[in-house]
């Protein structure tokens, strides 16, 4: 147990990575249009996950009688990566990339209605106290500046619902490689007209970023999935708070951002929520 957990820990830091990676080639893929960096995003995923398929036997096969929780997994997965995105080019990627991992938090809220599990009191309270700490990020007001956080925490809250379906995926038998092809695959069909219709010309370095930020999350992707194959979620799911710490640094070394300090307190409240919320499961 103990070893399956160290990979389990080990595989979750290396998703963190990827996920911070992926952040950074976003947005240095410059002012390509969101809906086409979200296209080369899962275009790689897919030719990834694919090859993956390929090679494992009946994964396919683990599909059947399952297309309605994968179309609703791919639905909210791609608005969640479509507004993560948008977050990501107006925001610090470390602010995008904490808005984002408010995903947790609404797990526990879709896991009533999707998976019949009952929250706490306890649990709740760590919603309420997420939600203030990403108030304090969000820092809501009645200007357009606000859009791009407010979008990023629904980008969050649509990755909780999307990840709360695979979780009952999972369970239900579907592999996690069949899983990350439908979605990819989903997402690129979607994404495809609005591609050939308003197509913005690319110069090669946005082009090869755009296919690095694939890359990396179809790498994130495997990672987080061979994590949770490893060792149950209470007991690794803080690590991946890792990825807002990979990402400011990644943000100020090649992006100079510096987090202001209404944004690092909501760093902390969130990040000491999660960890007590990751103790408290523990004890479970």
């Amino acid at each position: 147990m103990k070893k399956n957990k160290k990979k389990g820990i080990i595989f979750i830091l290396g998703a963190a990575f990827f996920f911070a990676l992926m952040n950074l080639f976003v947005r240095l893929g410059g002012d390509v249009p969101t809906l086409q960096k979200a296209f080369f995003r899962n275009v790689v995923a897919a030719a990834a996950a694919l090859f993956v398929v390929a090679r494992q036997k009946g994964c396919l096969h683990s599909m059947k009688g399952h297309f309605s929780g994968l179309f609703l997994r791919s639905a909210f997965g791609l608005l969640g990566v479509v507004c993560n995105f948008y977050a990501i080019d107006h925001l610090n990627i470390s602010d995008a990339s904490l808005l984002n991992k408010l995903s947790p938090f609404f797990a526990v809220i879709f896991s009533i209605f999707i998976l019949k599990e009952i929250a706490s009191g306890r649990d709740w309270l760590y919603v309420l106290v997420a939600f203030s700490g990403a108030l304090l990020v969000i820092k809501p007001t009645f200007s357009m500046e606000v859009i791009p956080a407010f979008l990023g925490a629904i980008g969050g809250m649509c990755a909780g619902l999307a990840y709360t379906i695979v979780r009952k995926l999972g369970k239900n038998g579907v592999e996690g490689p069949a899983i990350v092809l439908f979605f990819s695959a989903f997402s690129c069909l979607v994404l495809l007209p609005n591609l050939l219709l308003n197509f913005t010309p690319m110069s090669w370095k946005e082009t090869l970023f755009l296919c690095l930020a694939g890359a990396s999350a179809a790498g994130g992707q495997f990672c987080i999935t061979a994590a949770y194959k490893a060792a149950p979620a209470k007991e690794i799911s803080v690590f991946d708070y890792t990825q807002v710490i990979i990402s400011a640094i990644l943000g100020f070394l090649f992006l100079h951002q510096i987090p202001d300090l209404l944004s690092l307190i909501g760093y902390i409240v969130i990040f000491t929520v999660a960890i007590l919320k990751w103790r408290h499961n523990l004890n479970d």
